[in-house]
């Protein structure tokens, strides 16, 4: 199946206590200027390092490896590896030097009297880039809290921070795609769907058997194919209970799913077969394989690239139809697509080098701004 990649349940304790004044003080006189003298003395030669937060609670990508050893002129790289659930964040905003702190519970290796062990911190640090590889809600989370602390800071990320928040809610995501589509009747084509903002409204048209998706829930959670009328007036009853927005579809016999992947200026292009026969080909086993990236493909997901003014990570996802024979859009995912088993390691290297190299751009341009301000 294609991969997903969306943030589990958190597996380790979190200390939620707020720090004392005191705490704080010598917490940021720590790691902000107050370092051992072998530290500061490295310091001084390369400048202080540059900080990435990498929220992704996959094991497959190991972030804080593959950015090992970077550099943006002569100040070293580092990065920090967490899930949603693994940090907090305090932005103050353009009037302090400590924009945003973000406080990272991670487990290290520490030596302690019986031995080397793994034992809790709590690390701290000002990130100088987010890279998020996990989704902002899940089925039972939602961290929009925590995303909104790293956009009041101004944070620099892959996707950028507003795409991301845009990202949240399903139909937002799916009115953009009706925007590209009235653009490119013909060349964008969608798979028909309707939205309704409770069960009050809902009273579905189309053809049957449909499929209905309730809130933003991904992975194939909060979605079930409806034979007919009757049916559908029993799922109304459920959707009055869940209290949430629905969508719905008309049912789509599909040969094959396709999946277009774009990561920066990098293409690839996926068609998946189910293997088990169920319709939810992303829940089950299916087999995928790498085919030729055509010049639609391509269009596709240069235009879904345009949305919320701009992605750098995004997957298409489409379905080819066994009635007429045609290929159609169902949706797009954005920074937290998953990336194919055979393929993670290279993709992850392009998404490492498009980090380092927005990373580069933004620490150009502060120098530009800073050296504006000082001579006005």
């Amino acid at each position: 199946a294609f991969p997903s990649h969306h943030s589990p349940p958190a597996h380790l304790p979190y200390d939620t206590s707020v720090p004392s004044a005191l705490d704080r003080t010598h917490m940021f006189q720590t790691l902000f200027g107050g370092g051992s003298a072998a530290a500061k003395k490295e310091d001084a030669k390369t400048g202080p390092p540059l900080w990435i937060l990498c929220i992704d609670s996959q094991v497959k990508s190991n972030w804080e490896d593959i950015f090992k050893g970077s550099s943006i002129g002569e100040r070293p790289v580092k990065a920090i590896q967490c899930g949603w659930n693994d940090f907090h964040v305090m932005s103050d905003g353009p009037h302090t030097s400590t924009r945003c702190i973000v406080n990272v519970r991670k487990e290290v290796d520490s030596e302690l009297s019986d031995g080397l062990k793994k034992t809790m911190k709590v690390l701290t640090i000002k990130p100088d880039f987010v890279l998020i590889r996990n989704e902002v809600t899940a089925l039972q989370t939602d961290n929009r809290n925590k995303l909104y602390g790293l956009m009041y800071g101004n944070v620099p990320s892959v996707n950028s921070l507003s795409s991301i928040y845009m990202f949240c809610e399903r139909p937002v995501v799916q009115a953009e795609l009706n925007r590209i589509s009235q653009q490119h009747p013909n060349k964008f084509p969608l798979v028909h769907q309707s939205f309704f903002a409770s069960y009050q409204g809902f009273f579905y048209g189309n053809k049957f058997p449909a499929v209905v998706k309730v809130g933003n829930a991904h992975a194939g959670y909060g979605k079930m194919k409806v034979a007919n009328h009757k049916d559908m007036e029993d799922f109304k009853s459920v959707l009055a209970v869940a209290g949430k927005y629905c969508t719905a579809e008309p049912f789509i016999d599909g040969k094959y799913d396709l999946r277009i992947q774009k990561i920066g200026t990098h293409y690839r292009a996926f068609k998946r077969v189910s293997l088990s026969g169920t319709w939810k080909t992303n829940t089950q086993s299916s087999h995928c394989e790498e085919i030729k990236m055509t010049e639609q493909y391509k269009f596709w997901a240069d235009e879904a690239a345009k949305m919320f003014g701009g992605l750098d990570i995004l997957t298409v996802d489409a379905i080819h139809d066994n009635k007429d024979g045609k290929e159609y859009i169902m949706e797009v995912n954005g920074t937290s697509s998953g990336l194919l088993p055979k393929f993670q390691e290279e993709d992850d290297g392009y998404i490492a080098q498009l980090v380092l190299q927005k990373l580069e751009k933004e620490i150009s341009d502060q120098k530009t701004r800073t050296a504006k301000a000082d001579s006005e």
